[in-house]
């Protein structure tokens, strides 16, 4: 069991993923918000029965699986529906996240949460001890973005704008990896990071 998590976010291109994925060959435990929504709202489950309640079976694909193409174009500036939606998955997806971590075997687990600063902050997640954000400029984001999805500068400038700014996301960090380096560098700073974490964890725990 672990009552120390780490939440780990960061803007679209920043590099939380090789974050994580540095974390996990540590042997620690990645709890991915985005798998957690696709559970959520898996067939059968009670996240697609409630969908299906709010928004009529026209969401449902032949299948009996949630039509997401379809979904995002019925919530697509409409604010209320996308609100009502998000107010279905979003509580599943924080549970979901809680429950993995605190069954972790490790001393402490990380929840991947990209969308952490959108989505309320701390305020929604009052079980994380730590808020770790994946820092890059927004010139990098950029350059990175056009690179991996093959994008022109306008896109790749709208998807950056569409989140949390930089300074939003800092603002609820309490510590701060800065990806703008090489590889090498990302790798000490998630050893450092392990390093302390692991310390906190060993604090934390009842005596």
């Amino acid at each position: 069991m672990s009552d120390c998590i780490i939440g780990v976010t960061g803007g679209v291109a920043s590099g939380k993923s090789e974050v994580t994925r540095r974390f996990e060959a540590l042997g620690v435990l990645v709890a991915d918000a985005d798998v957690a929504a696709r559970t959520a709202v898996a067939p059968g489950s009670p996240g697609l029965a409630a969908i299906v309640t709010a928004f009529g079976p026209s969401v449902l694909t032949a299948d009996g699986g949630l039509d997401r193409a379809g979904m995002r174009q019925r919530v697509f500036g409409d604010e209320a529906a996308r609100r009502h939606l998000e107010s279905i998955i979003h509580p599943l997806v924080r549970a979901q996240l809680q429950y993995q971590c605190k069954a972790a075997p490790g001393p402490y687990a990380i929840a991947a949460i990209p969308l952490l600063a959108e989505g309320g902050g701390r305020a929604a997640y009052p079980w994380l001890q730590r808020i770790l954000v994946v820092d890059v400029a927004v010139e990098i984001q950029r350059a990175r973005l056009m690179q991996r999805d093959g994008i022109e500068a306008t896109l790749a400038e709208r998807m950056i704008n569409a989140q949390a700014s930089r300074a939003q996301r800092l603002a609820i960090a309490d510590d701060v990896i800065v990806n703008a380096g090489g590889l090498e560098l990302l790798d000490e700073q998630v050893a450092a990071l392990d390093r302390r974490y692991r310390t906190l964890a060993l604090q934390a725990e009842p005596v």
